[in-house]
């Protein structure tokens, strides 16, 4: 059996027989200038920082630069600390200022109440005693009838101290013998309260310091003269 031998012109012609002229098939445009350049832009710049990284690295620049950050956080922290000092200082001391503010005051408070009640209780002695005063020389009755007993056993010792009391302003005075029970020691007897300060005179003008309330005298004032 004969061998079919099978050339280029043993196929029909198609369109891929007859291509077009030039290139065919897909490709990328012409790239722009900042496109080619950027790859070369970027490495430079990596170039420079790693560069600034170890000249810094090696110089010990970069030891200011942390201590700086961290000087700067302390300072701040002291600051912040200092002011907050100062704060609780100041207002301890207004405190302090206030509440010794507070005792003066209140001191001076007191002290000047107690000066004053003092002040007042002797203002009110002094008009009482002026007053107790007042009431007894308004009270002495020199016209009161006074009976001047002599039991001294001496002659003529009533009438003379009669006589005192006549020449101290009395007006009705009279000198007798003793008669019932007499004293133990001088003595000024008065029987009504209304007597009592004119008894109490006539024993200062007598120099008698003994001065009794006795009912059922005959006079209102006795006097008892004993050694």
């Amino acid at each position: 059996m004969a061998r079919d031998t099978m050339t280029y012109e043993s196929y029909e012609p198609d369109s891929f027989d007859n291509p077009p002229k030039g290139p065919v098939g897909v490709h990328r445009g012409a790239r722009s200038v900042m496109a080619r350049l950027c790859p070369f832009i970027v490495v430079i710049l990596v170039a420079a920082l790693c560069g600034v990284g170890a000249w810094a690295w090696i110089s010990g620049e970069y030891k200011n630069v942390v201590g700086g950050s961290s000087q700067t956080a302390t300072t701040s922290k002291s600051d912040s600390s200092s002011k907050a000092e100062t704060k609780n200082s100041t207002k301890d001391d207004s405190s302090s200022t206030s509440t010794d503010s507070s005792k003066d005051s209140t001191s001076d408070s007191a002290k000047s109440d107690t000066d004053s009640d003092t002040t007042s209780s002797n203002e009110n002695q002094n008009s009482d005693q002026q007053s107790q005063q007042s009431e007894a020389i308004a009270t002495v009755n020199k016209a009161t009838q006074v009976r001047v007993v002599n039991a001294t056993g001496i002659q003529g010792y009533a009438g003379q101290q009669a006589d005192v009391l006549q020449t101290a302003g009395y007006t009705s005075v009279e000198a007798t013998n003793p008669s019932g029970t007499l004293p133990a020691s001088s003595v000024v007897w008065y029987q009504n309260e209304t007597d009592k300060a004119t008894a109490e005179d006539v024993a200062a003008t007598l120099g008698i310091s003994a001065v009794e309330q006795v009912q059922g005298l005959a006079v209102p004032i006795t006097v008892v003269l004993l050694n």
